[in-house]
C-alpha cells in the first residue's frame, strides 16, 4: 500500500468526515459494509443565456472496498438507501470512485 492509498483509507475512515454504509451490487444480496464520503455539490448548467445552479449528490468510496462499482449499486447509509444513478469515475489513480447517487 503507498502513500496514496493510505490517505484515502485515512479521509474516508475519519469519523467527520466518512460514514458507515453498507454496498450491494445491483441492489441486492447481503452486503458489503464500507465508509464513504457523502457531498452535495451544487452544479451550475448553462441554458441558452441563463445559468441554473442545482444540487447534486454524490458518494466517494475507496476503490479497494468496492472493486466494481456500478449503475443500480446501492449504499445504504443510516436510514438512506443510495442508488448509484450515474457511471462511477475513478480517480486520476484509481484509487477511489467517484459516483452520482439519488435518494430512494
Amino acid at each position: 500500500m503507498n502513500a496514496f492509498e493510505m490517505a484515502v483509507r485515512a479521509v474516508c475512515a475519519d469519523r467527520h468526515l466518512g460514514l458507515d454504509a453498507v454496498w450491494r451490487q445491483g441492489g441486492s444480496g447481503p452486503g458489503v459494509p464500507v465508509r464513504l464520503i457523502r457531498r452535495r455539490p451544487d452544479a451550475t448548467t448553462a441554458f441558452g443565456e441563463g445559468r441554473f445552479v442545482s444540487g447534486t449528490d454524490e458518494v466517494l468510496v475507496p476503490l479497494a472496498n468496492v472493486p466494481d462499482l456500478a449503475v443500480g449499486d446501492t449504499f445504504e447509509v443510516g436510514a438512506e438507501l443510495l442508488e448509484v444513478a450515474g457511471d462511477p469515475v475513478r480517480d486520476p489513480r484509481h484509487l477511489a470512485w467517484s459516483a452520482a447517487v439519488r435518494v430512494l
